[in-house]
């Protein structure tokens, strides 16, 4: 009975979170997301129960219908939802908490090769976006947003925005009341100095081909 009750909630966190999702059917039938995490159930419970070669083999063939790969070890939590998902990875040791969402192309990697916790843990209502790439055993605080192609490889705080390769915290953000409070992004503030004084640049080219084309005129003269 919890088994259904789990289901239905990834079921209605998918219609809440994706506005494409017309109807439960279309969930049912067309979701690759939510068909990776009902082979994940099995060969997780699988994996914990000892038995060999099993859990892979059914979630080797879950990549293979869904692009998704997701090793039987990971811990997830409820409400899980994996938007479009082709090329998403989840690592052995990654763990999950619940509400979170995780974009196309997301990475939850290691970096060790000792058999230790070496995959991210993601607290409750983390966002990854598209292309991100989570690395090592590193914790995403709740409510923590990843941008779309960032790389991460230290902890990040609760309700944090992360950016950029590496990734750096740009605000700090309260889903209760809608508040941002963002911080200084010296690489920001740098790009923009920089464009700047190329436009400053380009306006002294060009009083100077002007001064230059008077001087000429007046010397024909």
């Amino acid at each position: 009975m919890a088994l259904i009750q789990e289901i239905r909630q990834d079921i209605r966190a998918t219609m809440e979170r994706d506005p494409a999702a017309r109807n439960v059917l279309e969930v049912v039938l067309f979701y690759p997301g939510f068909h990776a995490r009902l082979a994940h159930r099995a060969a997780h419970a699988m994996h914990r129960a000892g038995i060999p070669v099993v859990p892979r083999g059914l979630m080797h063939l879950a990549r293979f219908f869904t692009g998704i790969e997701i090793h039987p070890g990971a811990t997830i939590g409820s409400r899980f939802f994996i938007d479009h998902g082709m090329g998403v990875v989840i690592g052995e040791t990654a763990e999950i908490g619940d509400d979170v969402m995780l974009y196309q192309g997301v990475t939850l990697g290691g970096t060790s090769t000792r058999r230790i916790k070496r995959h991210p843990t993601l607290r409750d209502r983390v966002t990854v976006g598209a292309g991100a790439k989570v690395i090592g055993g590193i914790e995403i605080g709740e409510n923590a947003r990843i941008g779309a192609g960032s790389v991460v490889v230290t902890n990040v705080p609760a309700n944090a925005t992360v950016v950029g390769v590496p990734g750096h915290i740009v605000a700090f953000h309260d889903d209760s009341n809608g508040a941002i409070q963002r911080l200084p992004d010296p690489e920001w503030e740098r790009m923009n100095d920089l464009d700047q004084k190329i436009r400053e640049l380009h306006e002294m080219v060009e009083h100077l081909d002007e001064h230059m084309g008077v001087i000429h005129a007046n010397h024909h003269d």
